[in-house]
């Protein structure tokens, strides 16, 4: 594609200014010739920083300083912007594979940075230092080399130095900078650090700086709309969460499929007790007959319990673990209730802490089972369980979890812990329940699987609820939200 001049206008000023210090440099009046050379120069750099082409106008860099993998919206929206003609430039950590949606897409272009670490030597303090000085010069060589972006659609967190490197960029190159707020990066910080941290502090103000300085932004709550205008001036449009078409009820023969896969690796995925003829293919919670190749679920399965983190100070798994070991007790003492097995998925920096503490209980009626997914298993085995937990606590009290959009696009039932805004998704007694503690969820559980796996019950009822009120798709709701702001006038 040909490459076209910068714009008239801006080559007749750029021309007019120079040659009035040449002038003012030849005629003695005090403006030196390194002057005129550096102003020439720094004419030229814009010039350059700034060219664009035909194809300028449908580049978009979508950026997260986080695994591409486990950033689902933003790979939502690489997606939708390649629906619409956009080429994508999806940058961020390659730890885990996103979806082969996105891989399949000719349109998004990966570009994988690494992850800096910092010196690691000395107080931590200047670990923290170097590790964002180098992550800053990386994303800013990332950045510029690229081919001029009509936008840059950051997430936010993390920001640090993102934010501020995204603007950077935008203002040498003339793109426009798009934060999506996900929450506020300082109160994820002040979880381990404390709100009066100094690094917190600075946390915030550096947020509150660069947070208006975006030509747009956009969030994932009204509880969020109103806070970012009311405490920050920055005037966002909501994006709610919504799951992609992958996340559905899952057909029993693609069930089957994928607990024998889970079988291979999982010892509590497997059969074991039940005496199999050689013509059937079981696992814990399904039969195929060879003979017939029909497959059914076992009535006398456990009920499958699932529940998804990344392991972070935002959510307690203790509080589940209690209430387990209170179900048990509930089977223990007669109560009618089926075996569970709780299936967590997902890695993050406190998983081994939670490991310890799950191999240190003795349950007989309650198995649980920690395995990672690809992103394509992911989906199904959400469309395959009988009820969600989340554990989430927003660290601002503003952001959803997308984990439950996931489970109420597959229409999987939720109990929750409760939080601010926590309402603008889980509805008490409708879609599922809410808890805050550890009896009320394990009373929950009883409740809610008494006569399990009969389906007239409340676990039920939810479930049927689900499906009348699945509600506007992530297509649909992007481009009523997010296209206007992107599509050139």
């Amino acid at each position: 594609m040909a490459t076209r001049c910068p714009g008239a206008a801006t080559l007749a000023a750029f021309a007019v200014i120079s040659s009035v210090l040449v002038a003012l440099a030849a005629s003695g009046s005090g403006v030196t010739w390194p002057v005129v050379s550096l102003a020439v120069v720094t004419g030229l750099a814009s010039l350059w920083l700034r060219r664009r082409d035909d194809g300028t106008e449908r580049r978009v860099c979508v950026l997260v300083l986080g695994d591409l993998g486990r950033s689902p919206r933003m790979q939502y929206h690489a997606l939708s912007l390649s629906k619409h003609g956009y080429h994508v430039t999806f940058v961020g950590f390659s730890e885990t594979k996103p979806h082969d949606d996105v891989l399949r897409q000719e349109r998004i272009k990966m570009e994988p940075i690494r992850e800096v670490k910092g010196v690691q030597v000395g107080p931590k303090i200047f670990t923290y230092v170097t590790k964002v000085i180098l992550q800053t010069l990386q994303l800013l060589l990332v950045l510029l080399k690229m081919e001029t972006q009509s936008h840059i659609l950051m997430q936010n967190p993390p920001g640090l130095p993102g934010m501020a490197v995204a603007w950077l960029v935008c203002v040498l190159r003339g793109s426009r900078f798009v934060i999506d707020w996900h929450n506020y990066g300082f109160s994820i910080m002040a979880l381990s650090l404390g709100g009066a941290h100094p690094l917190v502090r600075l946390a915030k103000w550096y947020e509150r700086f660069f947070g208006p300085l975006a030509a747009r932004s956009l969030c994932v709550t009204t509880a969020m709309k109103d806070d970012l205008q009311k405490n920050w001036g920055i005037r966002a449009t909501t994006l709610y969460d919504r799951p992609a078409s992958v996340f559905r009820e899952t057909p029993v023969r693609r069930r089957h499929e994928l607990f024998v896969r889970l079988a291979d690796a999982h010892l509590q995925f497997q059969s074991s007790g039940c005496v199999e003829d050689e013509r059937v293919e079981g696992t814990l919670f399904s039969v195929r007959d060879l003979s017939e190749d029909a497959v059914t679920l076992r009535a006398e399965r456990p009920a499958l319990l699932l529940s998804s983190t990344s392991w972070t100070e935002d959510e307690d798994f203790s509080v589940l673990l209690d209430a387990l070991e209170v179900y048990e007790g509930f089977i223990n003492a007669g109560a009618a209730l089926p075996p569970l097995l709780c299936v967590i998925t997902g890695r993050g920096p406190q998983k081994d802490h939670y490991m310890k503490l799950i191999d240190s209980l003795h349950l007989e009626h309650v198995k649980i089972c920690t395995p990672w997914l690809e992103a394509e298993d992911y989906p199904v085995l959400l469309g395959s369980a009988d009820l969600g937990v989340c554990l989430h606590k927003s660290s601002s009290g503003l952001d959803l979890p997308m984990k439950v959009v996931d489970m109420f696009g597959c229409c999987l039932p939720v109990c929750a812990v409760h939080f601010n805004c926590l309402h603008e998704l889980v509805k008490h007694e409708e879609n599922g329940l809410v808890f805050r503690d550890s009896q009320e969820l394990a009373e929950q559980l009883k409740s809610l699987l008494s006569g399990f796996p009969a389906s007239d019950g409340r676990l039920g009822d939810f479930r049927r609820n689900l499906r009348t009120s699945r509600g506007q798709s992530w297509d649909d709701n992007w481009d009523q939200n997010v296209l206007p702001l992107i599509a050139p006038p």
